[in-house]
């Protein structure tokens, strides 16, 4: 773009350099905006030069008219240069902050770190629907399972923080994959912008059918007269390897762990009798509990959950046991504010649509919601709380 040939350019910065009238600042700022802000330096340094060193008002006359130059004084060198400055200023500010106006306008994709099929899944795609239906806007499930979440988390770490790839987070990716290893290719709270909350599902405790305990306090006490007792888990380092650790510390009992791929195989052993006791999502007991093949002694709440008829751990004597597979929605870091309003609002909405909660429902969940501030608060707790535990029992990651 050449100032001297643009007509429009001449009109706007003659009336700007002859202080003339503030609404045609205002024409500057948008003709900017319009060109895009890669012209601004070399406009600046074009009106800087000695030939240019004022501008005279050119809107009476013809756009091809060519300009006028005349030797300016020091006073009007400032003020040039005040409101060109000013008006560039402006300029980069509403250029800044126009594509967040029009977010979205493209697909979103949303990134899940594990295998499709599980509670995850279920409750990112219901969400994820709902939202797609209120921005006008496909919300594009892409599954990235590996290595438990650490593959899909770095990935939306390092991706563009425009608001168009999110991920699906969890207790293990944000809590305890970072309690478990401090030298994750991420960081759970430095790298991810916080979104909102999803849901939530409790974990409860459950023994084999048979086991002569019907309480918490049932359990410990055959514990304490029977040593070698076992509890199992979904595999080394999962929410249920760390739970029953932080059950064993807080009861003051010996317990060997029984890893498994998975909490299915685990449970099915659970009732074979191959192990005694085991922290679950009450989602994924629920059927074997309804069969009779296995008994639950409390749920990790701070309260009790209504339709569920189980005291809680503080009630059983354990304050502070609390354990809840939770699933929430980040992003990359650097996030603009308004993009990251506008998902929120979006995701609590859709969480708290009566077809929405009938679905996580189902699954065994809890809809939450929430602020991006109230996850972020969130995440600091749950690593806290979990790399106490790793660091009380020594677990070390595979």
């Amino acid at each position: 773009m050449d100032v001297k040939s643009t007509g429009a350019a001449r009109t706007a910065f003659g009336r700007v350099g002859n202080f003339a009238d503030a609404h045609h600042l205002v024409r500057f700022a948008g003709y900017i905006i319009d060109k895009g802000a890669s012209e601004i330096q070399r406009l600046q340094a074009r009106l800087f030069t000695p030939r240019y060193r004022h501008i005279q008002s050119a809107a009476a006359q013809p756009l091809d008219t060519q300009l006028v130059v005349r030797p300016e004084t020091f006073q009007e060198g400032q003020m040039r240069r005040f409101f060109i400055t000013s008006a560039t200023i402006a300029a980069l500010a509403f250029a800044q902050g126009a594509p967040a106006q029009s977010f979205p306008n493209k697909p979103i994709r949303l990134i899940e770190p594990f295998a499709a099929g599980g509670p995850l899944d279920l409750i990112a795609r219901a969400v994820g629907q709902k939202v797609s239906e209120s921005i006008g806007q496909p919300v594009i499930i892409e599954n990235r399972a590996g290595a438990s979440g650490v593959i899909a988390s770095e990935a939306v770490a390092r991706s563009a923080p425009d608001g168009y790839t999110l991920l699906v987070g969890s207790t293990t990716t944000h809590g305890i994959n970072p309690a478990l290893n401090p030298n994750l290719p991420y960081d759970p709270v430095k790298d991810f912008t916080p979104i909102s909350l999803l849901a939530t599902i409790p974990h409860i405790l459950v023994v084999n059918a048979s086991l002569p305990v019907n309480s918490l306090q049932d359990l410990v006490r055959l514990a304490k007269s029977k040593p070698g007792m076992a509890y199992g888990s979904a595999g080394n380092g999962s929410p249920h390897h760390l739970a029953g650790e932080m059950f064993k510390l807080m009861a003051g009992i010996d317990a060997v762990h029984v890893p498994y791929k998975g909490s299915t195989p685990a449970l099915t052993d659970l009732i074979g009798g191959q192990f005694q006791f085991m922290s679950v999502e009450l989602s994924g007991a629920e059927p074997y509990l309804k069969a009779g093949k296995l008994k639950a002694l409390a749920i990790a709440t701070a309260a009790r959950v209504p339709g569920v008829d189980l005291p809680t751990f503080a009630e059983s004597g354990y304050p502070g046991f609390e354990v809840t597979a939770w699933y929430a929605i980040f992003g990359p870091p650097g996030m603009p504010e308004n993009v990251v309003s506008r998902l929120s609002a979006e995701i609590v909405k859709a969480v708290a649509a009566p077809d929405v909660r009938d679905r996580l429902q189902k699954v065994g969940a809890t809809p939450v919601g929430g602020s991006p501030a109230e996850l972020g608060a969130h995440v600091r707790a749950e690593l806290a709380r979990w790399t106490k535990v790793v660091k009380a029992a020594g677990i070390k990651p595979d």
